[in-house]
């Protein structure tokens, strides 16, 4: 997603700076982990979408394939959807796999891609530079503009640590989705100051809305699609015949499992999964890779307890959104930077968090869901098979999204409070991530990745 939005806004700059038409041709330079496991996630096509002006969020996942094969065969493409120049692949998207970042940005994050317009003399026209910092999100030229954007808005509650998170909630008599749904509808308020406030708040409410009926839909797709996934690893897609032999258990009428609502959200996350690496839609959260956990667990909430609600469902992602805002502000969700527990660790300890308020716990034990979750997902490397988001991603996936029901059901049975806070856990995340070797953070040169024969 990162790529695919950072070449989609590089091609776009060129048409509002009046510099399309004069542009004959452009380079892609990708560096780190955008190079090392680029193939295997399919940053080569992302770029080639982004180029032709697709975004992800619009894109129709049927016409990808067909639109990046005619860019290929033609060796042409249309940039920003607005002009035909020539684009011959070897040449103008280059992988540096020796490189963790471009040598002259001020940023230093593994994942870099370096955009370059020329004319038809060979002068160059413009240059960006922009960071794939995990979840989709992009850092342009070192400056992180949205950022800077939020900053401006004068949020209601602010916050930038799980202990002022729940402080400015106590002291306002509010619940951590409370505090995250004032915020969110500020955001909005800002964009748009006339709107009324029943207005903010339902955009606020459809917003997650659609969000949540793109994962049921992911989960959906995943558990009728059957075949094996692309990449050359030869995985065969598995969602499918776990849900039939649930269903024929179930319809069997054998003894009830009490752990059978288990075996449901590895189906549930495997589907999710396999969609993504078969190129499919689905919701970072917080990254593609890790996609397959939260939707889990709020499935597990809807259909296997009993009170469940949409109000439930409500908080459940108000919450989960607010423990994913410490992890992005105080650490990192980027597998290339920290390793897998920055995304399935953290989507475990989202996920948790939103199972607890969703299931009514109080502040403390939401807080304490989000801390065990992360706290037993430390040190978790990123080491996928030939680069693909496959072996162990899919598999990794559903055993988060059990471990974050185990760590909400320990801390609604906890009462007494813990030792370790989720400030503590976030921030060792992040240090023991630093401290990783790099080539075990979403290079394929170790692990699995190296031990594992690719056949």
């Amino acid at each position: 997603m990162g790529p695919m939005r950072a070449a989609c806004r590089f091609a776009r700059s060129l048409e509002s700076a009046g510099l399309l038409d004069r542009t004959a041709r452009v380079q892609a330079d990708l560096y780190g982990s955008l190079a090392l496991t680029g193939l295997g996630h399919g940053t080569d096509r992302a770029v080639l979408l982004g180029l032709a002006g697709n975004e992800p969020a619009a894109i129709d996942p049927a016409s990808i394939e067909t639109t990046v094969e005619a860019i290929r065969a033609s060796r042409r493409i249309e940039l920003a959807g607005k002009r035909w120049i020539e684009f011959d692949e070897p040449r103008d998207l280059v992988f540096h796999r020796d490189q963790m970042f471009p040598p002259e940005a001020r940023m230093r994050h593994p994942n870099g891609v370096r955009f370059a317009a020329f004319d038809g003399g060979g002068a160059v026209l413009a240059e960006r530079t922009f960071f794939s910092v995990g979840g989709g999100f992009i850092v342009k030229d070192g400056i992180d503009e949205k950022a800077a954007a939020e900053l401006e808005v004068r949020l209601p509650y602010p916050f930038h640590s799980a202990a002022e998170l729940l402080e400015t909630a106590r002291a306002h008599s509010l619940s951590i989705d409370r505090v995250m749904l004032a915020n969110e509808c500020e955001r909005l308020r800002a964009a748009d100051p006339n709107a009324f406030a029943e207005a903010i708040a339902g955009r606020v409410r459809s917003g997650i809305e659609t969000i949540w009926r793109t994962m049921q839909a992911c989960v959906e797709r995943g558990m009728v699609a059957e075949g094996i996934l692309p990449g050359g690893l030869k995985v065969r897609r598995r969602a499918r015949r776990l849900a039939e032999r649930l269903r024929a258990r179930d319809a069997a009428g054998q003894p009830g499992d009490p752990l059978a609502p288990l075996d449901w959200i590895t189906v549930y996350a495997m589907a999710v999964n396999e969609e993504n690496a078969a190129g499919g839609r689905v919701v970072t959260a917080p990254t593609n890779g890790s996609a397959g956990v939260v939707p889990a667990v709020a499935l597990y909430y809807r259909r296997f307890i009993p009170a469940s609600d949409d109000e439930g469902i409500f908080r459940f992602f108000l919450t989960s959104a607010a423990i994913g805002v410490l992890y992005k502000e105080n650490a990192s969700i980027s597998g290339a930077e920290v390793g897998c527990q920055g995304e399935v660790g953290v989507a475990c300890s989202m996920a948790a968090a939103g199972l607890t308020s969703a299931l009514g716990g109080n502040d403390g034990q939401i807080e304490h869901a989000a801390e065990i979750a992360m706290e037993h997902n430390l040190g978790m490397t990123c080491d996928p098979i030939g680069g693909l988001v496959q072996i162990p991603c899919i598999e990794r996936n559903a055993v988060g999204a059990a471990k974050a029901v185990q760590a909400s059901r320990l801390a609604l049975n906890e009462p007494e409070g813990h030792k370790v806070s989720l400030d503590q856990v976030i921030r060792t995340m992040y240090l023991t991530g630093l401290e990783m070797q790099s080539r075990y953070k979403e290079t394929s040169l170790a692990g699995l990745a190296l031990n594992v024969i690719e056949c």
